[in-house]
Protein backbone atom coordinates (compact mmCIF):
# COMPACT_ATOMS: atom_id res chain seq x y z
CA UNK A 1 0.00 0.00 0.00
CA UNK A 2 1.57 3.16 -1.33
CA UNK A 3 1.11 6.67 -3.06
CA UNK A 4 4.26 8.90 -3.26
CA UNK A 5 7.68 8.03 -5.29
CA UNK A 6 8.99 7.08 -1.71
CA UNK A 7 7.30 3.27 -1.74
CA UNK A 8 8.38 2.71 -5.15
CA UNK A 9 11.82 1.07 -4.36
CA UNK A 10 10.37 -0.88 -1.28
CA UNK A 11 7.99 -2.51 -3.98
CA UNK A 12 10.41 -2.99 -6.64
CA UNK A 13 12.63 -4.85 -3.90
CA UNK A 14 9.95 -7.07 -2.79
CA UNK A 15 9.38 -8.27 -6.43
CA UNK A 16 13.11 -8.18 -7.21
CA UNK A 17 13.58 -10.92 -4.28
CA UNK A 18 10.53 -12.52 -5.57
CA UNK A 19 8.23 -12.50 -2.89
CA UNK A 20 4.32 -12.91 -3.87
CA UNK A 21 2.73 -9.03 -4.27
CA UNK A 22 -0.66 -10.17 -4.30
CA UNK A 23 -2.18 -6.97 -4.47
CA UNK A 24 -1.00 -2.98 -4.82
CA UNK A 25 -3.21 -0.48 -3.44
CA UNK A 26 -2.86 3.30 -4.01
CA UNK A 27 -5.20 6.59 -4.22
CA UNK A 28 -7.67 7.21 -6.79
CA UNK A 29 -6.03 9.24 -10.20
CA UNK A 30 -7.10 12.69 -9.85
CA UNK A 31 -6.79 16.00 -12.48
CA UNK A 32 -3.40 17.72 -11.88
CA UNK A 33 -1.91 20.77 -13.36
CA UNK A 34 -3.38 24.01 -14.86
CA UNK A 35 -5.09 21.52 -17.60
CA UNK A 36 -6.20 18.87 -14.81
CA UNK A 37 -4.58 16.55 -16.90
CA UNK A 38 -5.46 13.07 -14.82
CA UNK A 39 -2.13 12.04 -12.58
CA UNK A 40 -1.39 8.72 -11.64
CA UNK A 41 0.64 7.82 -8.28
CA UNK A 42 3.98 6.53 -9.04
CA UNK A 43 2.81 3.36 -7.53
CA UNK A 44 0.14 3.06 -10.11
CA UNK A 45 2.66 3.93 -12.64
CA UNK A 46 5.19 1.13 -11.27
CA UNK A 47 2.45 -1.32 -10.31
CA UNK A 48 0.71 -1.04 -14.09
CA UNK A 49 3.86 -1.60 -15.66
CA UNK A 50 4.81 -5.06 -13.94
CA UNK A 51 1.07 -5.71 -14.42
CA UNK A 52 0.80 -6.26 -10.75
CA UNK A 53 -3.30 -6.23 -9.11
CA UNK A 54 -4.05 -2.85 -8.36
CA UNK A 55 -7.07 -1.12 -6.07
CA UNK A 56 -7.44 2.55 -6.01
CA UNK A 57 -10.50 2.48 -3.37
CA UNK A 58 -11.62 6.16 -2.88
CA UNK A 59 -12.64 4.91 0.88
CA UNK A 60 -10.61 2.37 3.03
CA UNK A 61 -14.31 1.67 4.57
CA UNK A 62 -15.93 0.65 1.61
CA UNK A 63 -17.62 -3.44 2.68
CA UNK A 64 -16.50 -3.72 -1.31
CA UNK A 65 -12.84 -2.82 -1.25
CA UNK A 66 -12.58 -4.95 2.84
CA UNK A 67 -13.97 -8.03 0.70
CA UNK A 68 -11.51 -7.51 -2.46
CA UNK A 69 -8.42 -7.66 -0.53
CA UNK A 70 -9.65 -9.62 2.25
CA UNK A 71 -10.29 -12.41 -1.06
CA UNK A 72 -6.52 -11.96 -2.14
CA UNK A 73 -5.91 -13.87 1.37
CA UNK A 74 -2.97 -11.17 2.36
CA UNK A 75 -0.43 -12.83 4.89
CA UNK A 76 1.40 -9.47 5.49
CA UNK A 77 0.50 -5.51 4.46
CA UNK A 78 3.32 -3.41 3.87
CA UNK A 79 2.74 0.51 4.03
CA UNK A 80 4.66 2.91 2.75
CA UNK A 81 3.86 6.54 2.10
CA UNK A 82 0.17 6.15 2.24
CA UNK A 83 -3.01 6.86 3.84
CA UNK A 84 -3.63 6.10 7.25
CA UNK A 85 -5.82 2.62 7.75
CA UNK A 86 -8.61 1.83 9.56
CA UNK A 87 -8.14 -1.07 12.17
CA UNK A 88 -11.00 -2.66 9.59
CA UNK A 89 -8.27 -3.03 7.27
CA UNK A 90 -4.69 -3.60 8.95
CA UNK A 91 -6.31 -6.23 10.91
CA UNK A 92 -6.45 -8.22 7.92
CA UNK A 93 -3.54 -10.07 7.56
CA UNK A 94 -2.54 -12.94 10.22
CA UNK A 95 1.22 -11.70 10.24
CA UNK A 96 -0.01 -8.12 10.74
CA UNK A 97 0.20 -4.70 9.02
CA UNK A 98 3.60 -2.98 8.80
CA UNK A 99 4.57 0.59 7.87
CA UNK A 100 7.83 2.43 6.98
CA UNK A 101 8.30 5.59 8.52
CA UNK A 102 11.29 8.29 7.50
CA UNK A 103 12.32 9.04 10.73
CA UNK A 104 13.74 7.41 13.56
CA UNK A 105 10.83 6.99 15.57
CA UNK A 106 9.49 8.14 17.94
CA UNK A 107 10.96 11.42 16.81
CA UNK A 108 8.75 13.17 14.07
CA UNK A 109 5.77 11.62 13.72
CA UNK A 110 3.49 12.65 11.20
CA UNK A 111 2.76 13.48 7.80
CA UNK A 112 6.00 15.31 6.85
CA UNK A 113 9.17 14.03 8.72
CA UNK A 114 12.03 14.54 6.64
CA UNK A 115 11.78 18.21 5.87
CA UNK A 116 11.03 18.77 10.00
CA UNK A 117 13.87 16.92 10.29
CA UNK A 118 16.14 19.14 8.35
CA UNK A 119 14.13 22.31 9.48
CA UNK A 120 15.20 21.38 13.51
CA UNK A 121 18.62 21.22 12.46
CA UNK A 122 19.36 17.54 13.29
CA UNK A 123 22.53 15.93 12.39
CA UNK A 124 21.07 12.23 12.35
CA UNK A 125 17.83 10.78 10.60
CA UNK A 126 16.68 7.18 9.85
CA UNK A 127 14.01 5.05 8.56
CA UNK A 128 11.37 2.91 11.05
CA UNK A 129 9.20 -0.05 10.30
CA UNK A 130 6.28 -0.58 12.65
CA UNK A 131 3.67 -2.37 13.47
CA UNK A 132 0.31 -0.84 12.68
CA UNK A 133 -2.39 0.51 15.76
CA UNK A 134 -4.89 2.39 16.12
CA UNK A 135 -2.81 5.69 17.23
CA UNK A 136 -0.52 7.11 14.11
CA UNK A 137 2.81 6.20 14.55
CA UNK A 138 2.76 4.77 17.48
CA UNK A 139 2.98 0.87 16.91
CA UNK A 140 6.19 -1.38 17.95
CA UNK A 141 9.35 -0.59 16.38
CA UNK A 142 10.73 -3.73 14.46
CA UNK A 143 13.70 -1.90 12.72
CA UNK A 144 15.72 1.46 12.25
CA UNK A 145 18.55 2.59 10.16
CA UNK A 146 20.71 5.65 10.91
CA UNK A 147 21.56 8.11 8.56
CA UNK A 148 23.75 11.50 8.82
CA UNK A 149 22.82 14.54 7.05
CA UNK A 150 25.03 16.46 5.36
CA UNK A 151 24.95 20.48 6.79
CA UNK A 152 23.92 21.68 3.24
CA UNK A 153 21.49 18.74 2.15
CA UNK A 154 17.99 19.62 1.18
CA UNK A 155 14.53 17.58 2.05
CA UNK A 156 14.35 16.16 -1.88
CA UNK A 157 18.07 14.83 -1.78
CA UNK A 158 17.64 13.18 1.67
CA UNK A 159 14.15 11.53 0.47
CA UNK A 160 16.02 9.83 -2.32
CA UNK A 161 18.91 8.38 0.14
CA UNK A 162 16.01 7.19 3.17
CA UNK A 163 14.07 5.65 -0.04
CA UNK A 164 16.61 3.55 -0.91
CA UNK A 165 17.76 2.65 2.66
CA UNK A 166 14.26 1.93 3.52
CA UNK A 167 13.32 -0.22 0.54
CA UNK A 168 16.21 -2.50 2.17
CA UNK A 169 14.88 -2.24 5.55
CA UNK A 170 11.68 -3.05 4.50
CA UNK A 171 13.64 -6.38 2.67
CA UNK A 172 14.98 -7.11 6.19
CA UNK A 173 11.38 -7.06 8.09
CA UNK A 174 9.55 -9.37 5.47
CA UNK A 175 12.06 -11.70 6.08
CA UNK A 176 12.43 -11.77 9.91
CA UNK A 177 8.47 -11.52 9.93
CA UNK A 178 8.51 -15.05 7.59
CA UNK A 179 10.57 -16.29 9.69
CA UNK A 180 9.00 -15.56 12.84
CA UNK A 181 12.43 -13.61 14.18
CA UNK A 182 11.13 -10.26 15.31
CA UNK A 183 11.45 -8.92 18.40
CA UNK A 184 9.25 -5.47 18.54
CA UNK A 185 10.10 -2.49 20.59
CA UNK A 186 7.50 -0.44 22.20
CA UNK A 187 7.91 3.60 21.48
CA UNK A 188 9.38 5.48 24.01
CA UNK A 189 6.50 8.28 24.13
CA UNK A 190 8.25 10.84 26.62
CA UNK A 191 10.40 11.30 23.36
CA UNK A 192 8.25 12.09 20.84
CA UNK A 193 7.72 15.06 18.37
CA UNK A 194 5.44 15.99 15.83
CA UNK A 195 5.84 16.17 12.40
CA UNK A 196 2.68 17.81 11.21
CA UNK A 197 1.94 18.37 7.18
CA UNK A 198 3.11 21.73 5.49
CA UNK A 199 1.18 24.95 5.03
CA UNK A 200 1.51 27.68 3.33
CA UNK A 201 2.61 29.89 6.95
CA UNK A 202 5.40 27.20 7.37
CA UNK A 203 7.45 28.72 3.93
CA UNK A 204 7.79 32.30 4.53
CA UNK A 205 10.96 33.36 5.84
CA UNK A 206 11.69 35.39 8.81
CA UNK A 207 14.44 37.16 8.32
CA UNK A 208 14.38 37.93 12.51
CA UNK A 209 15.70 34.63 12.93
CA UNK A 210 18.85 33.14 13.21
CA UNK A 211 21.09 32.32 9.84
CA UNK A 212 21.07 28.95 11.03
CA UNK A 213 17.32 28.77 11.29
CA UNK A 214 16.93 30.33 7.89
CA UNK A 215 19.44 28.15 6.28
CA UNK A 216 17.44 24.99 7.83
CA UNK A 217 13.99 25.89 6.95
CA UNK A 218 15.18 26.93 2.88
CA UNK A 219 16.69 23.61 2.61
CA UNK A 220 13.85 21.23 4.71
CA UNK A 221 11.36 22.65 1.84
CA UNK A 222 13.60 22.07 -1.34
CA UNK A 223 12.78 21.27 -3.93
CA UNK A 224 8.96 21.32 -2.60
CA UNK A 225 6.95 23.01 -1.65
CA UNK A 226 9.46 25.89 -1.48
CA UNK A 227 10.20 29.14 0.69
CA UNK A 228 9.20 32.34 0.04
CA UNK A 229 10.56 36.31 0.65
CA UNK A 230 9.18 39.50 -0.86
CA UNK A 231 10.53 41.72 -2.42
CA UNK A 232 8.21 44.88 -2.43
CA UNK A 233 5.18 43.19 -3.95
CA UNK A 234 7.56 40.42 -6.22
CA UNK A 235 7.07 36.87 -4.46
CA UNK A 236 10.89 35.12 -4.74
CA UNK A 237 11.05 31.14 -4.31
CA UNK A 238 14.61 30.06 -2.81
CA UNK A 239 15.71 26.84 -2.89
CA UNK A 240 19.27 26.67 -1.89
CA UNK A 241 21.33 29.06 0.86
CA UNK A 242 24.90 29.01 2.27
CA UNK A 243 25.77 29.47 5.80
CA UNK A 244 28.24 32.50 6.05
CA UNK A 245 30.85 32.32 8.59
CA UNK A 246 31.33 36.03 9.04
CA UNK A 247 29.55 37.31 12.39
CA UNK A 248 27.36 40.16 10.21
CA UNK A 249 24.87 42.33 11.64
CA UNK A 250 22.71 44.40 9.95
CA UNK A 251 18.74 45.03 9.90
CA UNK A 252 17.54 41.37 9.76
CA UNK A 253 16.40 40.60 5.59
CA UNK A 254 18.71 43.65 4.22
CA UNK A 255 20.73 42.96 1.37
CA UNK A 256 24.59 43.10 2.46
CA UNK A 257 25.95 41.79 -1.92
CA UNK A 258 23.98 41.65 -4.69
CA UNK A 259 26.27 41.31 -7.96
CA UNK A 260 27.63 37.63 -7.98
CA UNK A 261 26.26 36.74 -5.06
CA UNK A 262 23.07 37.59 -2.93
CA UNK A 263 23.95 37.90 0.72
CA UNK A 264 21.19 38.52 3.41
CA UNK A 265 21.42 39.73 6.90
CA UNK A 266 19.72 37.59 9.25
CA UNK A 267 18.84 38.22 13.08
CA UNK A 268 21.81 36.85 13.80
CA UNK A 269 24.73 36.01 11.40
CA UNK A 270 24.11 36.15 7.38
CA UNK A 271 23.20 33.73 4.28
CA UNK A 272 23.92 33.53 0.63
CA UNK A 273 21.25 32.80 -1.07
CA UNK A 274 22.37 30.19 -4.03
CA UNK A 275 18.77 29.28 -6.35
CA UNK A 276 16.51 31.35 -6.44
CA UNK A 277 12.80 31.55 -8.46
CA UNK A 278 10.76 34.82 -9.39
CA UNK A 279 7.46 34.05 -9.36
CA UNK A 280 5.53 32.46 -12.53
CA UNK A 281 9.79 32.20 -13.65
CA UNK A 282 11.92 29.58 -13.85
CA UNK A 283 14.42 28.49 -11.11
CA UNK A 284 17.90 29.96 -11.24
CA UNK A 285 21.54 29.68 -10.10
CA UNK A 286 21.84 33.35 -8.35
CA UNK A 287 24.24 34.44 -10.69
CA UNK A 288 21.83 33.94 -13.56
CA UNK A 289 19.01 35.49 -11.54
CA UNK A 290 20.91 38.43 -10.59
CA UNK A 291 21.62 39.09 -14.21
CA UNK A 292 17.83 39.47 -14.97
CA UNK A 293 16.19 40.79 -12.24
CA UNK A 294 17.39 43.84 -10.11
CA UNK A 295 18.07 43.94 -6.64
CA UNK A 296 20.93 46.61 -4.70
CA UNK A 297 22.82 46.72 -1.60
CA UNK A 298 20.34 48.16 1.10
CA UNK A 299 16.97 46.65 -0.51
CA UNK A 300 15.34 44.79 2.37
CA UNK A 301 13.12 41.37 1.71
CA UNK A 302 10.71 40.64 3.94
Amino acid sequence: MGTADFAVPSLHILLEHNFDVTGVVTVPDKPAGRGLHVSRSPIKEYAVEHNLPLFQPERLRQPEFIEQVSALHPDLFVVVAFRILPPEIFRIPPRGSFNLHASLLPKFRGAAPIRWAIISGEKETGVTTFFLNEQVDTGNIILQARLPIGPDETAGELHDRLAAVGAEIVLHTVRLIEKDMIQPKMQDNSSASAAPKIFKHHCKIDWNKPATEVHNLIRGMSPRPGVFALHGNKILKIFRSRLLSEPLRQVPGTILQADTRLVIAAGEGAIELVEIQQEGKKKLPICEFLRGYHLTTGDVLT
